[in-house]
């Protein structure tokens, strides 16, 4: 029987320069990436204090972010205002990363890429953002304004917020739900929609199909027997309204059979000026929706 024989097959001599070539250049990737911040949640923000990641950040929240949240973070009706020094759903630069990567559930924060809004954000993206947020926070203050408990007796009481709003099933339905306004909107927000209603309207029912919610437009109509009915839109389509009015009796109806219909901007909540409720009272109601929004 024959040997078989081993062949020992080297590069050439004139391949030798390639060969070292390439070892050196997989060598540098391996030292770039062992060197390279891992952009984890598990990890600190790399860009803590970075102002030009800050700009990033702002841009990227625009885009992905401001829907919800609003401009400059704000909070904007759906999404809740980011530059309190008190969050909801994270404290730590970690937590906001998992809040931002993998969303909230039950609530209507989505998942990083699954809004519809941009394009989706990569790791360094999501930290440049929480950066940003980091950078247009306020700072707690040790002596918040108004007094909660007081607050909370002028709303179910003088002030008659009650009648129309509800907090944590408590009170009435003509107005919106205020629980988690305290948490949504800043306190000049409340302070504006208290002493001009009319200004911006409240949103109201929030439908994955629409891009943006109902709002509590008034509405006033008159039926097909003479009834008028005043009252906030609930719902609203081409073919018929559904409505809610002062006594808390809901309405659906068709718009083919009534014999008026007539929409406002006009908001269904009186004005407080300050002849009615004082500038110290509302701090108070504003500090007792706070305490509830921050639970």
């Amino acid at each position: 029987m024959s040997k078989k024989k081993t062949e020992c097959f080297l590069p050439s001599r004139s391949a030798i320069p390639n060969v070292i070539s390439i070892s050196l250049s997989i060598l540098c990737m391996m030292m770039v990436v062992a060197i390279a911040p891992k952009l984890t949640a598990d990890d600190r923000n790399p860009y803590v204090g970075d102002a030009k990641a800050a700009r990033a950040g702002e841009y990227e929240f625009r885009i992905n972010c401001a829907l919800c949240h609003g401009l400059g973070a704000h909070g904007g009706g759906r999404g809740p205002d980011l530059t309190r020094a008190q969050k909801k759903h994270a404290h730590s630069d970690a937590e906001m990363f998992q809040v931002i990567s993998n969303g909230i559930p039950g609530t209507v924060m989505p998942a990083n890429g699954t809004n519809g809004q941009g394009v989706g954000m990569t790791d360094a993206e999501i930290w440049q953002i929480i950066t940003y947020i980091r950078s247009v926070e306020a700072k707690a203050s040790g002596n918040p304004a108004g007094n909660a408990a007081h607050g909370k007796e002028l709303f179910y009481g003088d002030a008659n917020c009650s009648l129309c709003h509800m907090i944590e099933g408590k009170g009435g339905r003509v107005g919106p739900d205020l629980t988690a306004v305290g948490g949504s909107r800043t306190r000049a927000a409340i302070i504006d929609s208290v002493r001009n209603p009319s200004r911006r309207l409240a949103w109201g029912l929030t439908e994955s199909t629409k891009e943006f919610p109902q709002e509590y437009e008034t509405i006033t109509v008159v039926t097909a027997d003479g009834k008028q009915i005043k009252g906030v839109a609930l719902n609203e389509d081409n073919f018929s309204v559904q409505m809610i009015d002062a006594s808390e009796q809901i309405h659906l109806l068709e718009k083919d059979k009534l014999r008026s219909f007539q929409k406002s901007r006009e908001s269904f909540m009186p004005q407080y000026n300050s002849d009615i409720l004082s500038d110290k009272d509302l701090e108070d109601v504003v500090a007792y929706l706070a305490s509830v929004g921050a639970k």
